[in-house]
């Protein structure tokens, strides 16, 4: 929008008149939002062996026994159920229809049909990074989906 004012053409956007209370107008998220990088913490936070919730991010993060790290999406791909570690079990365990997978993600029971989704794992000077808006879909485990410090 051009403003004329004394004889003096202004260039104004919407943005620096009106602001934008809505948010409507500016569609970043912030770090450490869901869809956006989340630091999960630091890579000796998590043991080998270890399932950890980020209820933020609405992930697990996997340390494997080999120091590997995964970000696995906490929803069933069968109804899209929020999916629980049982740590006695040692799986993850849907409450909506049984659908269970092991530590990686991986289908042992149906009838979901495919292993749990990833998101993208990032790992600089020794922090684990979850970039959210990076849902990768898969068929099955392969260990490219493992992130080593």
């Amino acid at each position: 929008m051009v403003i004329h004012a004394a004889g003096i053409h202004f260039r104004v956007f919407a943005h620096d008149l009106l602001g934008d209370p809505a948010g409507l107008l500016e569609k970043g998220l912030a770090e450490g939002e869901f869809g956006s990088v989340i630091s999960a913490g630091l890579v000796d936070d998590f043991p080998p062996n270890s399932v950890t919730h980020i209820s933020t991010g609405r992930f697990y993060i996997v340390r494997l026994g080999d120091g590997g790290f995964m970000a696995v999406y906490h929803r069933c791909t069968h109804l899209g159920c929020t999916v629980p570690w049982d740590s006695a079990a040692q799986k993850f365990v849907c409450p909506c229809h049984n659908s269970q997978f092991d530590q990686e993600g991986v289908v042992e029971n149906p009838p979901a049909p495919r292993p749990l989704d990833l998101f993208a794992v990032i790992i600089e000077d020794g922090e684990v990074k979850v970039d959210t808006g990076d849902l990768r879909e898969r068929q099955s485990f392969e260990s490219a989906q493992v992130v080593y410090p």
